[in-house]
């Protein structure tokens, strides 16, 4: 088969492109995850296959697949890899809910709706453990450093998230501290250890993980987005999930920057009271001050950035499947 394709640039169809590319290693990416969540106490296995169990896009090790691909990898090294990058954004995604109190995710309830808060907090703790022992096994060190420095890094960026609720001063540069760190940083390592794992000089594996920073960048602040446009339906999360958690995501900065007084005052007062009854009037404000739009605006600046980092990597299929994952970061609906 020609490795070469015409770019897809429809976002529905550019993931679809990529998911199906990464499909054969994806399938063995999941009996790897399915094997190692494998657990003798009853409750780790419950709570880990209503996690990974529940759907979502596995993009993460999707992006660390691809990206190896990209790079020219052609061995197996990625498949047990990309189980780890999962086994760690699992573990956050049940820190995440408890810290949140959620209690709907792809809109299935969440694990500490049915089983407690501390029952999701320890099984996340085994996940981390597990994706550590996984590591050891490896047994590259790069790829411990690598990894071992990105979640030191999620923790600060929860942290930094933690400290900004109910703060109607936060500014758009906090905001972008909590996403790199809290998100964008997950992807930066998967695309990083791909161009690790084949070899790239240091320049390119660089810009891959430049393309993954970035792409995590546009990703999250596409969510943020999607919080205030979208439907629980569509989204599989409660709309309004960030504003009932005091969370100043950049839709709020923004309208609050650009809003008249009055507006601006009852954007912070629901910021700093958690006040989801004020739904309706934040969605008015936030369209009205054109925050949507500086919101896109934003998220679509990382995805060009992310496309031009690309550029470092020979024309292939694979890459045009990054590619097509950044434009789809973007313009998602869910």
């Amino acid at each position: 088969m020609n490795d070469l394709a015409a770019p897809v640039t429809e976002p529905a169809a550019a993931f679809a492109f990529a998911r199906d590319l990464a499909a054969p290693d994806m399938r063995r990416v999941d009996a790897v995850i399915r094997e190692r969540l494998r657990s003798d106490v009853v409750l780790i296995n419950a709570i880990g296959e209503h996690i990974v169990g529940g759907g979502g896009k596995r993009l993460r090790p999707m992006l660390h697949v691809l990206a190896a691909r990209a790079a020219g990898h052609e061995g197996d090294a990625h498949i047990e890899l990309a189980a780890v990058i999962e086994f760690i954004h699992t573990a956050t995604l049940l820190h995440d809910d408890v810290v949140d109190g959620s209690d709907l995710r792809r809109g299935r309830k969440t694990a500490n709706a049915m089983w407690g808060n501390a029952a999701s907090v320890l099984v996340g703790d085994f996940l981390y453990s597990r994706s550590f022992q996984m590591m050891v096994e490896i047994d590259r060190m790069r790829v411990m450093q690598i990894l071992a420095d990105t979640t030191n890094s999620i923790a600060e960026g929860e942290v930094l998230q933690l400290l900004n609720i109910g703060r109607a001063e936060t500014d758009e540069a906090a905001c972008l501290r909590v996403i790199e760190r809290k998100t964008a940083v997950l992807f930066a390592a998967a695309a990083q250890l791909g161009g690790m794992l084949a070899g790239l000089p240091p320049e390119r594996e660089l810009a891959l993980r430049r393309f993954g920073m970035e792409l995590g960048c546009a990703f999250q602040i596409a969510d943020d987005l999607l919080d205030y446009i979208s439907d629980s339906g569509t989204l599989g999360k409660n709309i309004g999930d960030d504003l009932a958690e005091g969370k100043p995501t950049l839709p709020l900065v923004y309208a609050i920057e650009r809003a008249v007084p009055m507006r601006a005052e009852l954007l912070r007062n629901a910021i700093t009271g958690k006040r989801l009854s004020a739904l309706d009037a934040v969605i008015a404000t936030i369209r009205e001050t054109g925050a949507l739009d500086l919101t896109r605006a934003r998220a679509q600046a990382h995805a060009d950035a992310a496309h031009a980092a690309l550029a470092a990597l020979p024309p292939s299929r694979y890459r045009d499947a990054l590619a097509g994952l950044a434009d789809y970061a973007v313009q998602r609906t869910c």
